[in-house]
């Protein structure tokens, strides 16, 4: 097939698993013969643009008419099967919906996060869980500066979900989340529970898994408030304070609690903060764990580290909501514990690298789960699944199946299970 990805990339000076997982994505579908694209745009270069160009940022946040007329006329020219849009925050908006609308070329949508229902994404507001605008009009969000904890940051993101809720809904004919708690949540919210399609995030196999027991336990990714970094710390503390665990703490990211973070661990023998490392280095760290944590206090539509643990063979700890709740068995691949209760984390922590022959035996478990949900070959097979089901939709074959002869697609694209997805 021949595939156009649409993605606005997150700064790179902040570790993005959203970028990640578009990258991986288009090297598995290039490696599996298929022709992809990409068109896109990279926050970092809003840094050079001229001060009218900055303050008019926030203006294309709802629409950006420019990328409406430049996707259209790529898409006129290339004439792809299909679209697959990721992010479209700050700089390409849900223009790129109206540009494949008006060619004719059916959109895919990855939903990496909230923001159909939520302007920030998160669905959390003062390090707690937040429904106010879930199925609501946005308003609450910009009263409580939900986002960068600023009204005036907060109105463009809150105006997009506003005026762009229908284009949304209509304009895409597959929607791919990433979990099953991220599906029923915006099913519930209102979103087309029939166009909704649970498409685990995969991870390519790191090629070993851990030997031995494990040297740290490590918490690997953004240093902010809803990743649960601040509860991490106070459950390491009560930890601490009661004799420690027998292996350090690693502490591998970037993000606004850095510096917080590192005055925390400067100075102890217990914790290790590294800043920021690149692939080959989380790799690595994450091959040498006794388990990777995860204690974010916000509703997770994924948890990307907990599946690269599971493909290393190394369990978890998580917080036991979200998607943590089925990517994690409790008990099984790792251990779940109560969100935002510094105690109980503190508590699994202790338990994960009290046992190392049932910490292997956890590991392995993992391991095999990963091979069975979230390895490449499955995530190569949804993703055409999805593909196939939304060109069948868009060019009206019946029951699912495209006409014969249809488009530049030709015989490859099979027959689609599921019903018709037309408008």
């Amino acid at each position: 097939m021949h595939v156009l990805v649409v993605h606005n990339r997150y700064a790179s000076a902040q570790p993005s698993g959203e970028n990640k997982v578009v990258d991986q994505e288009v090297e598995l579908l290039r490696e599996a013969g298929h022709r992809v694209e990409v068109f896109e745009r990279r926050s970092d270069d809003i840094a050079a643009r001229s001060l009218p160009g900055k303050v008019a940022v926030p203006l294309l946040v709802p629409w950006n008419p420019a990328v409406r007329a430049e996707l259209a006329a790529r898409l006129r020219a290339d004439r792809p099967d299909v679209v697959h849009v990721h992010n479209v925050f700050p700089l390409l908006s849900p223009a790129v919906l109206a540009a494949c609308a008006d060619t004719g070329v059916p959109a895919v949508a990855t939903l990496h996060n909230y923001t159909q229902v939520c302007p920030p994404g998160t669905l959390q507001r003062d390090g707690r869980p937040c429904t106010e605008c879930v199925g609501a009009t946005p308003l609450p969000a910009v009263r409580h500066g939900c986002y960068r904890n600023s009204r005036l940051a907060t109105v463009p993101l809150a105006v997009s979900l506003a005026v762009n809720r229908r284009r949304w809904w209509s304009g895409v004919e597959r929607f791919l989340c990433i979990s099953a708690a991220q599906r029923d949540l915006l099913a519930r919210a209102g979103l087309p529970a029939e166009r909704l399609a649970v498409k685990h995030n995969f991870v390519p196999d790191p090629g070993a898994c851990r030997s031995g027991a494990g040297e740290h336990l490590l918490y690997l990714g953004r240093l902010a408030e809803a990743k649960g970094v601040r509860l991490l710390m106070a459950a390491w503390d009560e930890l601490a304070a009661d004799g420690g665990v027998g292996v350090p703490l690693v502490v591998a990211g970037t993000g606004p609690l850095e510096r917080e973070v590192a005055a925390w661990a400067a100075g102890r023998d217990d914790v290790r903060y590294v800043g920021l490392y690149d692939r080959a280095r989380c790799r690595e760290a994450v091959a040498r764990s006794v388990a990777v944590v995860a204690p974010s206090t916000w509703l997770e539509a994924f948890g990307l580290v907990v599946v690269e643990a599971m493909a290393a063979g190394v369990p978890a700890v998580a917080a036991g909501h979200g998607a943590f709740v089925e990517l994690v068995q409790d008990g099984v691949t790792g251990l779940l514990h109560r969100p935002g209760d510094a105690a109980s984390l503190a508590s699994c922590l202790r338990r994960i690298t009290a046992d190392p022959a049932g910490n292997r035996e956890m590991g392995q478990r993992a391991r095999h789960r990963y091979d069975q949900a979230f390895s490449p070959a499955v995530g190569l097979e949804r993703l055409e699944e999805e593909y196939r089901t939304a060109v069948a939709g868009r060019s009206g074959g019946a029951n699912g199946a495209p006409p014969a002869g249809n488009g530049n697609a030709g015989s490859r694209r099979g027959t689609p299970r599921g019903r018709e997805w037309g408008h």
